[in-house]
């Protein structure tokens, strides 16, 4: 089973999981059912599973064989190699792969020279005037091959220069970026690339995150800050010829496999076995040769042997060129491709999954009670119109009154409904007095006058673990205004439902942890390559207060972006439910002293009321048959799992 068709099978789970709620969004819009705020969170729904994205990083030192085993992973159907790949440095810039059927295809290239603006690539991904556009013609594969050359261009910059530009230059042989006899330093002419590429397995969402070695992942820290944590599975390449050299095992340390980082989705391959095929061994010699390479890398990273694949990949390229099943069994890509596809797939559908489900369910309930309570209203309705059957004008009379007199009740009942938002209004100011970004921006602008203020290193550092500190504070005091909300809510929410009969169930939780998290996350990367002894007494001063400000504070003010979307939309959800049901039953109170007016008015027109109150309510339990029909269709949907049994009858 191929990497291909488990995600030919999750792109088509996909799409039938938005097809069914695309249907429910219809549904609700053509009966009449939606408000502003479902229909934004099913929008939000689709809008997130049409951009749906898997995301695969490569990351090794130079000449690991990383390219080609791309190659022969994705782009063996070509009947060539696609990327470069030849001895030596081919990817100089973090590169990816990617389809976007909105551009033609192409390759975008960010000149080097940009990192003097000390701006983000996500930020310029923003603004594309910034980014050299080169076409690409898929038709053929030398053509591609030739434009995708460009990812390895060099161009040479005087020492200061390069180090201005973030490259640490160093003497000896052993540099990857050193001063020539003429002064000059050969540095990567882009700083980022993007291959806009209609290849299927991109088509159905894949994203190939292609990284060079460790000298440029230390000076782009985005990588290491976003795009590697935020990879749902990583590759991390070794040669069999040489095992985890230094630099290996320094790039495993300090960006991928170092304590605190999650483990799923972290493999490790052991590339080029083929150079210990040696004709004068036999295979059990050169397979024991292989396990010892594997057993040797294991106790290195400190991983289980079953973390570790040993693969070659140029073989395997080889063997699928040519279909030669023997070589590419040899090759041992496939169970490469296994791990990958088990680690990948399921992991990835089950994130999807689980916001889905949350979403729709909230949206499924709060239409249902809508309905439930027209029903029971409607209901109420016709048991008073019935009994009104034969009965005499005073009886009508007492009746409306009493109709009436539940009105008021409920009128007045709305004051108390005001005085909560009154109350809501107020916490919610006190939530985004801590979580809002004007706190957040304060918080910055107070350390970076510490940082420019520190004459030693240790204030310098004081005040950077003072500013997580208390982005922290913020995040605490931030959960402690959301529980005083929900604790209000939940209460609000009983009396409504015991006074006035209303269906409102239990409000939606809310948490800031995963936010909490990422902050943690963040200071331990700070600590690691910034706020260190060794930062602290080789760099200047202001060299590390203006990397803390370009690489780090950007990063926690995304995450706050974040929690602030999050805690607004949370805010809508648990009121909406109360305002729905509160008018809703204001509106069937209005109704059933109408009807009664109209009885007491004209006696005749009882038996019409009551036909047309039993035709509404036919119409009410046809909807809330259609309704479960559609959530139990996108629940079976939800539940599926793209197993192996799936793809196999697919195929």
């Amino acid at each position: 089973m191929t990497l291909a068709q488990h995600l030919a099978a999750y792109s088509e789970w996909r799409g039938e999981l938005s097809t069914a709620l695309a249907n429910f969004s219809g549904w609700l819009v053509e009966n009449e059912l939606t408000d502003a705020q479902t229909d934004r969170r099913i929008s939000q729904l689709l809008d997130k599973l049409r951009e749906d994205r898997l995301h695969v990083a490569f990351v090794a030192e130079f000449s690991r064989g990383k390219s080609e085993l791309i190659n022969a992973i994705f782009f063996a159907d070509y009947g060539n190699r696609i990327l470069p790949s030849t001895a030596g440095r081919t990817t100089m810039c973090p590169t990816e792969l990617m389809f976007d059927a909105s551009k033609a295809p192409s390759i975008e290239l960010l000149p080097i020279e940009c990192r003097e603006s000390n701006t983000s690539i996500s930020e310029y991904k923003r603004f594309p005037d910034e980014w050299t556009v080169l076409p690409l013609d898929t038709a053929s594969a030398g053509s591609m091959q030739e434009a995708l050359r460009h990812v390895g261009e060099v161009i040479r910059v005087d020492r200061k220069v390069a180090e201005g530009l973030g490259f640490t230059i160093v003497d000896g042989d052993t540099a990857v970026f050193r001063v020539d006899h003429d002064g000059s330093v050969e540095i990567p002419r882009w700083r980022h690339a993007i291959i806009n590429f209609p290849h299927p397995l991109l088509q159905q969402g894949l994203v190939i995150l292609d990284t060079p070695g460790l000298n440029a992942i230390g000076t782009e820290p985005e990588l290491t800050l976003s795009l590697l944590p935020n990879a749902h599975a990583v590759l991390f390449i070794l040669a069999a010829d040489t095992g985890v050299t230094q630099s290996d095992l320094t790039v495993w340390r300090d960006h991928i496999g170092s304590a605190g980082r999650r483990k799923k989705g972290r493999i490790v391959v052991l590339n080029k076995i083929d150079s210990l095929w040696d004709e004068l061994k036999s295979v059990q010699e050169i397979d024991a040769e292989v396990a010892r390479q594997v057993d040797s890398c294991a106790w290195t990273l400190d991983l289980p042997e079953s973390q570790i694949f040993p693969v070659s990949a140029q073989k395997a390229l080889l063997a699928k060129i040519n279909d030669d099943q023997p070589l590419l069994a040899r090759s041992r890509l496939l169970e490469l491709e296994r791990a990958l596809t088990d680690e990948l797939i399921p992991a990835k559908q089950e994130i999807v999954r689980d916001n889905t489900d949350s979403e729709f369910s909230d949206c499924y309930l709060r239409t249902r009670s809508l309905l439930d309570s027209r029903l029971l209203g409607l209901r109420e309705q016709l048991v008073e119109l019935t009994e009104l059957r034969g009965k005499n004008k005073g009886v009508v009379e007492y009746m409306m009154g009493k109709v009436r007199l539940e009105k008021e009740e409920f009128e007045t009942g709305l004051q108390r409904y005001y005085a909560v938002r009154s109350v809501f209004s107020q916490l919610t100011n006190k939530l985004f007095a801590h979580l809002g970004l004007d706190s957040l921006r304060l918080l910055t602008n107070s350390t970076r006058e510490a940082m420019v203020a520190a004459t030693f290193s240790k204030t310098l550092s004081t005040a950077m673990a003072q500013f997580f500190a208390s982005a922290r504070g913020n995040l605490r005091r931030s959960h402690a205004e959301v529980t005083e909300i929900m604790t209000m809510m939940e209460v609000i929410y009983k009396k409504f439902s015991v006074e006035h009969g209303l269906k409102l169930g239990t409000p939606i939780a809310f948490s800031l942890r995963r936010y909490e998290n990422e902050i943690d996350r963040l200071d331990q990367w700070c600590d690691t390559h910034i706020n260190t002894m060794f930062q602290l007494l080789t760099h200047e001063k202001s060299q590390l207060t203006q990397r803390f400000f370009e690489e780090v504070t950007v990063q926690v003010r995304k995450t706050f972006e974040h929690a602030n979307r999050d805690a607004e939309s949370w805010l809508k959800a648990i009121m909406a439910p109360m305002e729905i049901q509160i008018r809703e039953h204001h509106i069937q109170l209005k109704r059933r002293l109408e009807s009664i007016k109209r009885i007491h008015q004209a006696t005749d027109t009882l038996e019409e009321r009551i036909e047309e109150l039993v035709h509404v309510e036919n119409n009410l339990l046809s909807q809330m048959k259609v309704l479960t029909e559609i959530g139990n269709g996108v629940r079976d949907v939800l539940q599926q799992t793209v197993s192996i049994e799936e793809v196999r009858s697919a195929a």
